[in-house]
């Protein structure tokens, strides 16, 4: 059985697959950016904080890391309107990738912060530190330099994921290509240059992280941030 290539085809429809490309890049960095932020607030708050606010960071943590993404994909896109809360399927992605950033985030953090030794603490208030200083200076910066590999990995998997917002009609990479194949019904051909896409778009995410780590970290944690390859959840 032959079969012929046609990339030509895939080609024609350039524009539609660049404006997939564009909303996944857009949505991936604004759930990076806020997602990460999340984490470091509600690690902070574990850490700080005690009692009913440690269990209910706990609970959302592993609320979002042992349900199904898609499932709160739908809780945010079809649950939401039923409280009278409607928001369109671009936003719905952002607010679900978020949320699900952030509870993963949150745990690596927490892992990064319970790391830091407490004598390192103890000098920092020897040297007369503020509470506040000490824990932006001595806690949470050398906290996530330890975790921004493990930090890096989800950023890339969540950049992934976001191929599964496709099922509330947002219209990134992964929507792009199935209305291709619906329209030139050349499958391998799409999926071939869509898979090819994801992972420039994935190596050139680590890339640009590492980068971000250099400027804050130092070039050991970069080097580490481009090495780590990010682990499937089972």
């Amino acid at each position: 059985m032959s079969y012929t290539f046609q990339f030509g085809v895939v080609a024609q429809y350039q524009d539609e697959i660049l404006t997939g490309i564009w909303l996944t890049i857009k949505l991936s960095v604004l759930s990076i950016i806020l997602g990460s932020a999340a984490g470091v607030v509600l690690a902070s708050m574990r850490s700080i904080q005690g009692g009913t606010v440690r269990f209910l960071v706990d609970a959302y943590v592993e609320i979002i890391r042992n349900t199904p993404f898609l499932v709160q994909l739908f809780i945010v896109y079809f649950g939401l309107p039923g409280l009278g809360l409607r928001v369109g399927a671009d936003t719905a992605a952002l607010i679900g990738m978020t949320i699900n950033l952030a509870a993963y985030s949150t745990e690596i953090i927490r892992a990064g912060i319970e790391a830091v030794h407490k004598p390192q603490i103890e000098a920092g208030e020897a040297l007369g530190f503020t509470r506040f200083q000490i824990y932006r200076h001595v806690v949470i910066v050398p906290a996530i330099a330890k975790v921004y590999p493990a930090l890096c990995s989800q950023f890339v998997l969540m950049m992934l994921a976001s191929s599964i917002c496709s099922a509330i009609s947002t219209h990134e990479l992964a929507a792009s290509a199935a209305f291709v194949e619906s329209q030139t019904y050349r499958s391998f051909e799409i999926y071939i240059v869509v898979t090819l896409i994801y992972l420039a778009l994935a190596l050139a995410l680590r890339a640009g992280l590492a980068l971000v780590g250099m400027w804050l970290f130092g070039r050991r944690v970069a080097r580490q941030a481009m090495t780590v390859l990010p682990e499937v959840p089972a």
